[in-house]
């Protein structure tokens, strides 16, 4: 089964917890802004075309209309393929060798080196990885999760990731995790299906997944289950601001900084919106913090010592590892928080949406999948980052980058380049995953990226592979997926690869 996992992260590259999981992949995601730009360039393309029309001779036409493209960059041609972004992005990337220049507008130093070569890859997140830091204007584009360790550089990442592997690693940490999936699985995620299943009714298993994993890093981080995964579906601000954060800040990408600036300062428009989820998500987090430590003064040293207490934890590994036995930085474990909570919550989901609409597209494939699980049963019963070079260099593709290179490592299109993965790179075999020896099938991580790769490895790898092989084996072994005949499953031009329209399907429980 976990060939099968494997093959679902290559495809879609989707990376998990603590492994900067908001890839820099293009998106407009705010229909207001997308609209008045479109009506903009309506407008003047028009007035451009009239003037033209009227004053120009045919020959002279083509190179004066290239002139007045130039001032906005790709930006046109990406709108006009918005609802094919990516596909489009990838068909580019196929032509140029895996790699080519972005040009944003002119007036606001937008270009971008984006990338799918895995030499490149290699370059910048392992063999040159201290001259490729985010830099100050990552940490201003996703500033909620303010010294969060995917927002840092130097000395204090190496610190905070230092930290959180230690933490991570704790052996009552993955025996806590473990014991709260099951538990979400047990009393949540299947009663749930159980009650969708006998009406017949359809459901979107996208949310369902995007509920279940909230539920459940809530529980690990904060020892608060939300229940937002029951029976009534309850509305629960802090779960839903995730979605226009992650639209909002790529939106960021898009404009020129000092537009999105004056949007936040006026509160209007993307920006007020991203304030509001900011301050749903801040709110939840300083609302639980507030009550750990209230249970801490209140309950006796011995029996806190009981049992895995993660922001106790955190405190104490910070000072052990920094040396510095004061209090951590201001925010430090609020930010850190945000970070894992907004790391634990889409990636997961969204491997798990994508991995179902292939198995329910593929009936030999999940009835396989279920006889690896009855013999496993029979057996045992008991598991789009963004970079700036600080020294000009010239990549392995050949490619010159300065200071000022905003590096695009697009993972989406890597997963379909025909000169990493072969020709038959979109289609789907799992079997490509499994060596002649029937073992698992390793590829170089600069090459399979689902993790990142080099320093900033995903810490939270082994925890999602835990949270898959849970759900997946469950839920196969106990119901059939059918999707929505004419629901349209296609990704949102976001840098978590959700589904546009969630995952429509009909569960049919199996006979056991």
């Amino acid at each position: 089964m976990e060939s099968f996992l494997l093959y679902t992260h290559a495809l879609y590259m989707i990376c998990d917890i603590t492994s900067s999981p908001y890839r820099l992949i293009i998106s407009l995601s705010s229909r207001f802004f997308l609209m008045t730009l479109l009506e903009a360039l309506a407008i003047l393309i028009l007035i451009c075309l009239t003037f033209l029309v009227f004053h120009y001779k045919p020959q002279n036409l083509k190179s004066l209309i290239k002139r007045l493209w130039l001032p906005l960059g790709m930006i046109p041609d990406a709108i006009t393929n918005l609802h094919r972004l990516h596909n489009t992005l990838t068909r580019t990337l196929n032509r140029r060798g895996g790699t080519f220049k972005w040009k944003g507008h002119w007036f606001a130093n937008m270009d971008m080196l984006i990338t799918t070569d895995p030499l490149d890859i290699h370059h910048v997140l392992s063999k040159n990885f201290p001259n490729y830091p985010k830099g100050p204007k990552y940490r201003k584009l996703f500033d909620i999760f303010g010294d969060g360790i995917i927002n840092l550089d130097g000395h204090l990442w190496e610190i905070h990731r230092k930290t959180i592997m230690s933490l991570f690693r704790q052996p009552n940490f993955q025996s806590v995790f473990e014991a709260v999936v099951w538990n979400k699985v047990e009393t949540a995620l299947l009663p749930v299906l159980e009650s969708i299943s006998k009406t017949g009714m359809e459901i979107d298993l996208q949310e369902i997944f995007q509920r279940f994993t909230f539920d459940t890093i809530c529980k690990v981080l904060l020892d608060y289950d939300p229940q937002s995964l029951s029976i009534n579906f309850p509305y629960i601000p802090c779960e839903k601001a995730w979605v226009d954060i992650t639209d909002g800040m790529l939106y960021r990408h898009l404009i020129p900084p000092i537009f999105w600036k004056l949007q936040r300062l006026l509160r209007m428009g993307n920006e007020k919106k991203l304030s509001d989820a900011y301050n749903a998500v801040y709110h939840f987090v300083d609302k639980c913090l507030a009550r750990i430590q209230h249970e801490s003064i209140n309950t006796e040293s011995e029996h806190v010592n009981e049992s895995f207490g993660l922001v106790t934890s955190l405190v104490t590994e910070f000072k052990s590892q920094s040396g510095n036995f004061g209090y951590p930085p201001k925010n430090f474990v609020r930010d850190t928080i945000v970070t894992l909570l907004g790391a634990g919550r889409d990636t997961t989901s969204t491997t798990l949406s994508w991995f179902f609409y292939l198995v329910a597209k593929n009936p030999i494939v999940e009835h396989k999948i279920r006889e690896e699980i009855n013999t496993f049963l029979e057996v045992k019963v008991d598991d789009q980052k963004n970079w700036n070079s600080k020294e000009p260099e010239i990549l392995p593709s050949g490619h010159h980058v300065t200071q000022n290179t905003r590096i695009i490592l697009y993972y989406y299109g890597m997963g379909r380049m025909e000169k990493i993965w072969g020709k038959d790179c979109t289609e789907f075999k799992p079997e490509r995953w499994i060596s002649e020896k029937g073992g698992i099938k390793h590829e170089p991580s600069y090459k399979f990226v689902a993790f990142s790769g080099g320093p900033r490895t995903c810490l939270g790898k082994d925890m999602s592979f835990t949270q898959l092989k849970i759900v997946v084996s469950t839920i196969i072994y106990h119901y059939h997926i059918e999707l929505v005949e004419g629901h349209p499953v296609i990704p949102s031009a976001s840098m978590v690869l959700m589904m546009k329209h969630g995952l429509k399907v009909r569960l049919t429980k199996i006979s056991i």
